[in-house]
């Protein structure tokens, strides 16, 4: 045999091998969710050893919150292009809020009259997953359609965005059209962390608005080593008259202990089962992802 058919084995075999790895991994996941009333799509990258495992990848997921990082890069896109500054001041009435939405802001300052900066409604938003925040950006940057062309631009294509989190609480079903796939959200975060998509300065800042999250303990985060880096963002729908939960979302970036990058995002939609159920299987699943990359970087 010659040397290059040889070299040529050894690769073909190692490849084979790195691929029943990963199976085991998808099908530990997938003998998670066989009992569970719902559809749940998966995607994972470990971006040192540009591995990939997608469950139902092509399925369209309705965000929730988590286009709120759609909408942070925007910002911050813009905050590079020096259309928008960090340090720039945005007056807000009690005319801005959404009655009866989900708002730090707007509990701290119940009649609006208050001037915030940019840096300090990013915080809001990606932090604290504020609605109000949320929408006030929207504005600034020109609505839900400059956001999904950014996304588009930076060559990210399964993605929707079509409305904001005022027109979603007036319809529920208008949260379908805000979808994603998993492997989108992954490829997206990739871009975000990875690449010169956004300054070094704006890719701190999201990084740390994102580490800081105080939404969605008991999901990526849930089962993981105590301290373990996570920047993620959550995305969660109400429960309808009929007990579905239309979404229970993470996506995110866990630093393991070698400090690469595992990059994941899990959707779960149309979900009959408890909220604690749903988180408990976003938590299930990222451990398992955990374990299997950290103890092959260990080998």
């Amino acid at each position: 045999m010659t040397t290059s058919k040889l070299l040529s084995l050894v690769l073909l075999l190692f490849s084979l091998q790195v691929h029943a790895q990963v199976y085991n991994l998808e099908k530990e996941i997938n003998e998670m969710l066989d009992t569970l009333d719902a559809r749940v799509g998966v995607a994972i990258s470990h971006v040192k050893a540009n591995e990939v495992l997608r469950i139902h990848p092509g399925d369209r997921y309705p965000m929730q919150s988590v286009f709120k990082f759609h909408l942070a890069m925007t910002v911050l896109r813009q905050v590079d292009q020096k259309k928008l500054s960090l340090k720039q001041k945005v007056q807000i009435s009690k005319d801005d809020y959404i009655p009866d939405t989900w708002s730090p802001m707007a509990k701290k300052y119940p009649n609006g009259g208050v001037s915030l900066t940019i840096a300090e409604l990013l915080a809001y938003t990606i932090s604290q997953s504020d609605n109000n925040g949320c929408d006030i950006l929207f504005k600034l940057v020109g609505g839900p359609k400059v956001v999904e062309e950014y996304i588009k631009l930076l060559g990210v294509y399964d993605v929707s965005i079509v409305a904001t989190e005022a027109e979603m609480h007036q319809d529920p079903e208008i949260q379908y059209k805000n979808w994603s796939t998993p492997g989108a959200l992954v490829e997206l975060l990739h871009k975000c962390f990875n690449t010169p998509v956004l300054s070094k300065e704006s890719r701190d800042f999201l990084w740390k608005a994102m580490t800081g999250s105080v939404t969605g303990a008991k999901r990526i985060k849930g089962l993981l080593p105590r301290n373990t880096v996570v920047a993620h963002r959550t995305g969660t729908s109400g429960r309808d008259e009929e007990g579905k939960t239309a979404a229970t979302n993470d996506i995110g970036v866990i630093m393991l202990p070698d400090n690469s990058q595992l990059i994941i995002a899990v959707l779960i939609k149309d979900s009959t089962e408890e909220p604690e159920v749903n988180e408990r299987t976003i938590a299930r699943i990222s451990k398992a992802a955990y374990d299997y990359f950290t103890r092959k970087n260990q080998e």
